[in-house]
């Protein structure tokens, strides 16, 4: 209903142009064609792979897919993993453009009340960024960390801990579980946080871990990235794509293999590590997304 409403807004203003982000909002694309608009389409990652959709769901959500690289008349893929499933799926190679999801500059910066809140001191915590969803796997981190203290009870004496910063949109069994677990093992839990606050953990924290088992392309990651942290991610597609050292991948689901990476990372001097990010760059890739608009033709 939104993307309906959204779509006859966008024809009331005299669009010429209309970008249609992710799969759900594609399945009005045919809508907008009718209407007379050419359609740029985002495909942002196949978000029916998503644990939290039922079949309904999955099976709309599917449907965008189709309509969506079907008729729109410019697809902008954020990785090669999406770049090879259309083409799979739909056929689709002509006027698709890889085009990378942004980061911005880090904001380097220390907020000692805020750590003090927490309980925690800079460089001896394992930070986790994202929802709390199954499909991020933060029940693995959680595990692993117990893991991690259980062979080596020193670490909580020394000020190791774990840190999960987010929450869900909306409460659930999986969600209310993870937050039980997580106590239960002395986990940071800070909620939702943004700017100074989430600045200033990134800025100092140990490592990043996303043990996720589906992403498009994790900006979350791309950010930790941007400020130099060491990180350990799973080995799936989407984040082997980025091109991280073979040290920082863990197999995706193996606890006792991500539980031993951190062990090394915690045993190793404190690391800041030069990543590339000029893939990501937001003046860039908004160079590129003008380009798609500029080439469309009536």
């Amino acid at each position: 209903i939104h993307t309906f409403r959204a779509i006859n807004e966008a024809k009331k203003l005299g669009a010429d142009v209309l970008h249609i982000h992710a799969i759900g909002p594609a399945l009005l694309v045919p809508y907008a064609k009718l209407l007379g608009m050419m359609v740029v389409f985002t495909h942002h990652g196949p978000d029916y792979d998503r644990d939290k959709w039922g079949f309904a769901a999955k099976t709309i959500l599917k449907m965008g897919e189709r309509m969506g690289c079907m008729f729109a008349d410019d697809v902008i893929v954020i990785s090669n993993v999406i770049k090879n499933l259309i083409a799979r799926k739909y056929g689709r190679t002509k006027n698709v453009h890889l085009i990378y999801n942004g980061v911005s500059e880090p904001e380097i910066c220390d907020y000692p009340e805020y750590f003090k809140e927490l309980g925690i001191e800079k460089g001896k915590y394992i930070l986790g960024m994202c929802r709390f969803v199954p499909e991020k796997n933060l029940h693995h981190l959680v595990e692993a960390y117990r893991q991690l203290i259980v062979k080596n009870e020193k670490l909580i004496e020394q000020g190791y801990k774990l840190v999960l910063a987010g929450d869900t949109d909306f409460e659930d069994e999986y969600s209310l579980g993870l937050k039980q677990m997580a106590r239960e093992n002395g986990v940071v839990l800070t909620g939702f946080i943004k700017g100074r606050k989430l600045h200033s953990l990134l800025t100092n924290c140990r490592c990043y871990c996303l043990p996720s088992s589906h992403e498009g392309l994790p900006i979350a990651l791309l950010e930790a990235m941007s400020y130099g942290v060491k990180v350990v991610v799973s080995d799936i597609p989407a984040n082997l794509e980025i091109g991280l050292p073979k040290e920082d991948y863990f197999h995706c689901g193996n606890v006792d293999e991500l539980s031993k990476k951190l062990g090394k990372i915690i045993e190793a001097p404190l690391q800041h590590v030069d990543y590339d990010m000029s893939k990501y760059d937001w003046d860039q890739i908004a160079d590129e997304v003008g380009g798609v608009y500029q080439g469309l033709k009536k």
